[in-house]
């Protein structure tokens, strides 16, 4: 993935820019996945009040929550080969709660918008940011619509959004690890070149 000046790099580095907070914060990937799981929580306080639901709830705020949390875990990894791992588990927990949300709407005979929708096409216009300086607890979270099958399609929109962007990372992070080698093979690497020096003393 290119990196332009001023923009994010794919790792959450901040080019021309000092950056103020931890480097996961800067992750487009992360700043959405935050989005996706406040409205989350919103959405189940909202529209699955019921004691019928209070395990499909957890289960909603547990993916939620793992989807988010396991690309911060990542990032902090030194290990390329655990970060490459953790963001797949943030992947397949995305999947997990978006697929809830499906239910949702198919249970209640109500639709899923297509991605040629006009309303979706609304929804995908949506970019996240995070002002540090102005909001520093969280980024830019769209109001949650007061219909269920419009609040839902939002953030199964929004949830494919941040899966593209999810395997764009993991594939960078692929490339570079083929290229690089993980965080093993440069301790091993070193430690040959330590053991050379002093075979050679």
């Amino acid at each position: 993935m290119e990196r332009k000046q001023g923009s994010l790099g794919i790792h959450g580095e901040k080019d021309g820019e000092k950056m103020t907070e931890v480097g996961y914060k800067y992750l487009k990937t992360y700043q959405l996945s935050m989005v996706i799981f406040d409205l989350t929580v919103e959405f189940c306080s909202t529209y699955l009040k019921g004691y019928e639901y209070r395990r499909t709830v957890e289960q909603m705020i547990q993916a939620g929550r793992s989807f988010k949390q396991n690309i911060a875990e990542g990032y902090l990894e030194k290990s390329l080969k655990s970060y490459i791992k953790l963001l797949g588990v943030s992947n397949a927990s995305l999947e997990e709660l978006m697929e809830d949300f499906r239910d949702f709407l198919r249970q209640r005979g109500l639709q899923i918008w297509g991605k040629d929708d006009p309303r979706v096409r609304v929804f995908r216009e949506f970019r996240v940011f995070w002002d540090f300086q102005k909001s520093p607890s969280s980024p830019n979270t769209p109001i949650l619509p007061s219909v269920p099958e419009e609040a839902a399609n939002l953030i199964l929109t929004l949830g494919h959004q941040d899966s593209f962007m999810l395997s764009k990372q993991i594939t960078s992070l692929e490339e570079k690890f083929v290229q690089e080698g993980g965080y093993s093979e440069k301790l091993f690497g070193k430690r040959l070149k330590f053991r050379s020096r002093g075979e050679n003393v």
